[in-house]
C-alpha cells in the first residue's frame, strides 16, 4: 500500500504569503494574487475571430477566469467544437486551457473553502473551480470570480454541447467536408483486399462495387460479398477474404456458431508462405464446452493450407485467445466460451491474459491521476513537489518518492502495454517463423483482437508501416471490421446517444493531490459523468500507444513519426472529422459520413505537405528493416510516452532532449544548404555556358582576325607588286587612304606639278573580300619627264615621248593597258583588287629591250 504523502499548505505559490494576503483582506477570494484582473467587457462577436475553426461559432464566454494549472488569466469560451481559453495577457490560445469538447471524459463544480487565519475559523472563502478530464491525458482547472454566474454559464453551456442529442449535432456535420473531402472508404478497403490477394496492379471503383465485379481470387482465397447487404453480420465490412474452398453457404452456416456473427476470416495473408492471420469472435460452445458447428471447423480448417515443403502436409494452426483463461471459461456460462483443439484440425489453444475493456478504462484514470499529481502542471496549482525550481522531491522524503514511484506501476498501463505488445509479437514470430497460421479472437472479437491483428500485421508488413498502409491498416482492421468507436470514444452513435462514461466524484479523483489532502477541500456540487451504460475505454489510444512502442524500439523501420501518431490520436479524439464515428461500416453508410463530414486523412496529408512537416521520420531506412519486426521478449518493456503522456502535464520534459526535434532542426538546415547549393550548381552551369558561349564566340573572332589577316597581307603583296609596275613607268606612285586615284605629272620639276584626279563609281563590290569601301586604295602618279616639254596635250606628250613601250611605227607594246591616250584627260589607275586581278600585263614589259 502506498504512504499516505504529506500534507502541503494550501496556497498556490506560498503558505506564508497567501495566508498574509488573505489576512489582508478578510479572505476574499480577489486577495489571491493570481485572481486580480479586471473582466474583459469586450463582445465575443467582436474579438479574435481569427482563432475559429470554420463553422465555429461562440456559445458561451466567461471573463476574469484563472487556469489554475499555469495560474494564466484569461477569457474563457465555450464553442460548438472546443472549450477555449484566451490569455489576457498575450491575447493568445493557451494550448493547456483549450481542449475539443469531445476530448472532454467529464467534468465537474467544485468549491475549495480556504481558512482565512487560524484565529478566524468561522470566515473562510470559497473558491469557485470548474474541473476538466479529458481523454488525451489533461486535468486542467478553471477558477471564478466569486459572486458571478460565470461559472454556472459555462458549465451549462458544456452540458449542452458535449452531450448532444443526436450524431448529426456533432460539430464535424455543421463544418461539412470543406476541402478534405472523404472518397469511399469501401474502394479503399477493396484496394487492400487486391493487394493481399496478389492483385495490386488493379483498381477498385464504385461502380466495381454496385455491380459485384470485385469477388476477385487467387489460388488460395477469395472476396466474398456474402455480407454486402450486412444482412450477415452487421458488424463486419461489406467484402470478405474467405478461403477458396469455402462456399458461401458454409460461411453463412457458420456465422450461427460464432458470437455477434463474426466468423473467422482472413485478415492478412503471407505472399510467400501462404500462412494467414485470421480473425474472429468467441464461439458459442455454451456452458459445457460441447457445442460444435461442422461449418465452424470446415472454415477453421480451411485456413491451414498445405505447406509448400513438397510433402503436401498441413500447416499447424494456433488459436490465440486474448482473454485469461478463466474470463474465457466465465463467458461460457453466457453462452461463449473458447475452442477445445481435439475439435479443430492440427490446432493449438493460447490464451494471452488480456484484461477486458473497464481495467484498461480504470488503468488509464490512474495513470492520469499520477500524472497530474506529479507534474510540472498540476492542476491543484501546486503542480506536486517541482514548481517555482523547488529541489525537494516528495518533501525529501525517501518513503514518498518510492510510494509516487510504486503508485506508476500501481495503475498498470504499462503492463497492458506491455501484454499487448508481448501477444502480438507472438502472433507475428509463429506467422513469419513456423509459417503458421493464427486465428485471434476475444469475446466480441472488436476490442482486443483488432490490437493484436493490426499490431502483428504492422510487424509482419513494411507496407503498415508507410503511411499509405498506416491508412490502410487502420482503416481494415479497425474501421471496416467494427471497432465501436462510439462506444469506446463516448460519442452519440446512429441510435441515439451512446455515452458510456463512468459516474466518478471528483474527491475520489482528486484523492491523491497534495493540495487535496490539505485544510483547503474540494467539494463536487455536479458531475456530467452519468451514463447508462460503462463501455467507454481507451483501447484504441492503448494500441497507438503500442505503436509509439515499437516506433522508439525500431526508429528506422517506420515512415512517420512520433508527432504524426500525437497528431492524428488528437484528431481521433477530437471527432472533428468523420472517418471514427458510429459504430460499424453499416452505420457510417446509414449516416452518410462520408458526404457529409471532412476525412482525417486528407488532414493529415495536407499537414505533412507543409514544408519541414514533422511528420516524416528522419531515420527512416525502408532497406533497413524489409521484412518482420520480431522483438524478443526482453526488449517489450514499454515506458511512458513523453509526446502524448507527458506533454500536459510536463511539456518541458516532454520536448527536452529529443533528438527527433533536433534532428529535424539540423534536417531544416540541411535542407536549405542543400537548397542552397543546387541554386549555386544551377548559377554555375549558366556561367559555365556562358563561357563557352564567349569561348565559341572568341574562337570565331580569331578565325575571322586570321582570315583578315591573312587577305591583309595578300593585299600587301598585290599592292607592292602593282607599285613596282607603275614605278617602272618612271612615275612616283603615292597611296593615300581616300577613295580617289589621283595621278600628278609634273611638267617642270621647278613647277607645281600638275594632279589628275578621278573618282569612280562607289559600287557594292568594290571590296576586297568582304571588306567595306573604307578599304580601298588610291593611287596618285606622278611623271617627271627628263627634258621640258610643252605641248598642248601633256598627256599624249608623256605617253609619246617617255613610254618605253612605244614602237618606231607608233604602235604601242601594252595595247590592253589603256595607260595613256584616253581622249581628253588621263585617268590613271584605281587601286581596287578586282581591277588588279583583271589587269593583264605582258610578259615583254618586265624583259629588257
Amino acid at each position: 500500500m502506498a504512504a499516505p504523502r504529506p500534507r502541503r499548505s494550501v496556497s498556490v505559490r506560498d503558505h506564508s504569503d497567501s495566508c498574509e494576503r488573505l489576512d489582508a483582506a478578510g479572505g476574499s477570494w480577489d486577495a489571491l494574487e493570481w485572481t486580480k484582473i479586471e473582466p474583459v467587457t469586450r463582445s465575443v462577436s467582436h474579438i479574435n475571430l481569427e482563432f475559429l475553426l470554420e463553422a465555429e461559432r461562440v456559445v458561451e464566454e466567461g471573463h476574469g477566469v484563472v487556469l489554475v494549472n499555469t495560474d494564466e488569466a484569461g477569457t474563457l469560451f465555450v464553442t460548438n467544437f472546443r472549450l477555449l481559453f484566451l490569455s489576457d495577457g498575450t491575447r493568445n490560445i493557451v494550448p493547456l486551457g483549450t481542449i475539443p469538447l469531445a476530448t472532454i471524459e467529464k467534468f465537474n463544480k467544485m468549491v475549495l473553502k480556504i481558512q482565512s487565519a487560524p484565529r478566524q475559523i468561522d470566515k473562510s472563502s470559497s473558491c469557485r473551480l470548474l474541473q476538466i478530464i479529458g481523454k488525451d491525458m489533461r486535468i486542467i482547472v478553471f477558477g471564478f470570480r466569486p459572486r458571478t454566474k460565470q461559472r454556472r454559464v459555462i458549465f451549462d453551456a458544456l452540458s449542452r454541447n458535449t452531450k448532444p442529442a443526436r450524431i448529426w449535432d456533432l460539430y464535424t456535420f455543421t463544418c461539412g467536408p470543406s476541402k478534405f473531402s472523404n472518397p469511399n472508404p469501401k474502394v479503399r478497403l477493396l484496394n487492400e483486399y487486391f493487394r493481399l490477394l496478389g492483385k495490386g496492379f488493379l483498381r477498385a471503383s464504385m461502380s466495381m462495387i454496385e455491380d459485384g465485379s470485385f469477388t476477385l481470387s487467387n489460388d488460395l482465397w477469395r472476396i466474398s460479398d456474402t455480407n454486402s447487404n450486412y444482412s450477415m453480420c452487421q458488424s463486419y465490412p461489406f467484402a470478405l477474404i474467405v478461403p477458396k474452398n469455402i462456399s458461401d453457404e458454409d460461411v453463412i452456416q457458420a456465422s450461427t456458431f460464432r458470437a455477434r456473427s463474426r466468423i473467422p476470416v482472413v485478415s492478412w495473408c503471407h505472399p510467400g508462405t501462404g500462412a494467414v492471420l485470421a480473425r474472429s469472435s468467441q464461439p458459442l460452445v455454451g456452458l459445457m464446452m460441447n457445442m460444435r458447428s461442422n461449418a465452424d471447423e470446415k472454415l477453421v480448417a480451411a485456413l491451414c493450407t498445405r505447406l509448400g515443403d513438397g510433402k503436401g502436409s498441413r500447416r499447424k494452426l494456433y488459436i490465440a485467445d486474448a482473454r485469461p483463461r478463466k474470463n474465457a471459461l466465465a463467458n461460457g456460462a453466457m453462452g461463449g466460451g473458447s475452442e477445445s483443439s481435439s475439435n479443430y484440425f492440427q490446432s493449438e489453444i493460447v490464451f494471452f491474459g488480456i484484461d477486458n475493456i473497464h481495467a484498461m478504462r480504470e488503468s488509464f484514470g490512474r495513470l492520469r491521476d499520477y500524472l497530474d499529481t506529479h507534474g510540472a502542471a498540476s492542476s491543484d496549482g501546486m503542480s506536486s513537489f517541482l514548481r517555482h525550481g523547488g529541489w525537494t522531491w516528495g518533501g525529501g522524503n525517501l518513503s514518498s518518492m518510492s510510494a509516487s514511484v510504486s503508485t506508476l506501476g500501481d495503475s498498470g498501463w504499462l503492463i497492458h502495454v506491455q501484454s499487448v505488445l508481448a501477444g502480438s509479437a507472438w502472433i507475428a514470430a509463429r506467422v513469419a517463423l513456423e509459417s503458421a497460421s493464427v486465428l485471434v479472437h476475444c469475446s466480441d472479437g472488436w476490442d482486443r483482437t483488432s490490437q493484436l491483428v493490426s499490431l502483428a500485421n504492422l510487424m509482419l508488413d513494411p507496407y503498415y508501416r508507410t503511411f499509405t498502409g498506416f491508412q490502410a491498416l487502420v482503416e481494415k482492421d479497425w474501421l471496416a471490421f467494427g471497432h465501436p468507436f462510439s462506444d469506446r470514444v463516448g460519442m452519440p452513435s446512429l441510435s441515439g446517444t451512446s455515452y458510456e462514461l463512468t459516474r466518478q466524484s471528483s474527491t475520489g479523483s482528486f484523492s491523491s493531490s497534495p493540495l487535496r489532502q490539505s485544510s483547503g477541500s474540494y467539494t463536487p456540487q455536479a458531475s456530467n459523468s452519468s451514463h447508462a451504460q460503462n463501455n467507454y475505454s481507451p483501447i484504441f489510444l492503448q494500441w497507438v500507444d503500442s505503436v509509439s512502442q515499437l516506433l522508439r524500439m525500431y526508429p528506422f523501420a517506420f515512415e512517420f513519426s512520433s508527432t504524426f501518431l500525437v497528431d492524428f490520436l488528437d484528431c481521433v479524439l477530437s471527432c472533428r472529422f468523420g472517418n471514427f464515428l458510429c459504430n460499424s461500416e453499416k452505420e457510417r453508410q446509414q449516416c452518410g459520413v462520408d458526404e457529409a463530414c471532412g476525412c482525417l486523412w486528407a488532414y493529415l496529408a495536407d499537414l505533412r505537405s507543409q514544408e519541414g512537416s514533422a511528420h516524416y521520420n528522419l531515420f527512416y531506412d525502408p532497406l533497413k528493416h524489409n521484412g518482420p519486426l520480431l522483438p524478443p521478449a526482453a526488449a517489450l518493456a514499454p515506458t511512458l510516452w513523453p509526446q502524448f503522456h507527458l506533454r500536459w502535464a510536463c511539456p518541458s520534459e516532454s520536448e527536452a532532449g529529443d533528438l527527433e526535434a533536433k534532428c529535424r532542426n539540423m534536417a531544416v538546415k540541411f535542407s536549405e544548404l542543400q537548397k542552397a547549393k543546387e541554386a549555386a550548381e544551377k548559377k554555375a552551369k549558366e556561367y559555365s555556358r556562358a563561357m563557352e558561349t564567349l569561348n565559341s564566340e572568341l574562337r570565331h573572332e580569331k578565325q575571322v582576325s586570321s582570315s583578315a589577316k591573312h587577305l591583309a597581307e595578300k593585299a600587301s603583296k598585290e599592292s607592292a607588286a602593282i607599285k613596282r609596275a607603275i614605278q617602272s613607268l618612271g612615275c612616283r606612285v603615292k597611296f593615300s587612304s581616300s577613295a580617289d586615284c589621283a595621278v600628278d605629272v609634273e611638267s617642270n620639276p621647278t613647277e607645281t606639278p600638275q594632279k589628275y584626279v578621278y573618282s569612280p563609281p562607289r559600287r557594292a563590290s568594290d571590296s576586297v573580300m568582304g571588306c567595306d569601301d573604307k578599304s580601298d586604295l588610291s593611287v596618285s602618279i606622278t611623271v617627271v619627264p627628263d627634258d621640258v616639254v610643252t605641248s598642248s596635250r601633256p598627256l599624249g606628250q608623256v605617253c609619246e615621248t617617255l613610254c618605253s613601250f612605244r614602237t618606231r611605227d607608233g604602235g604601242c607594246r601594252w595595247p590592253d593597258a589603256g595607260c595613256a591616250q584616253l581622249g581628253s584627260q588621263f585617268v590613271g589607275l584605281k587601286a581596287n583588287f578586282d581591277a588588279f586581278d583583271r589587269l593583264s600585263i605582258y610578259d615583254s614589259y618586265f624583259q629588257s629591250e
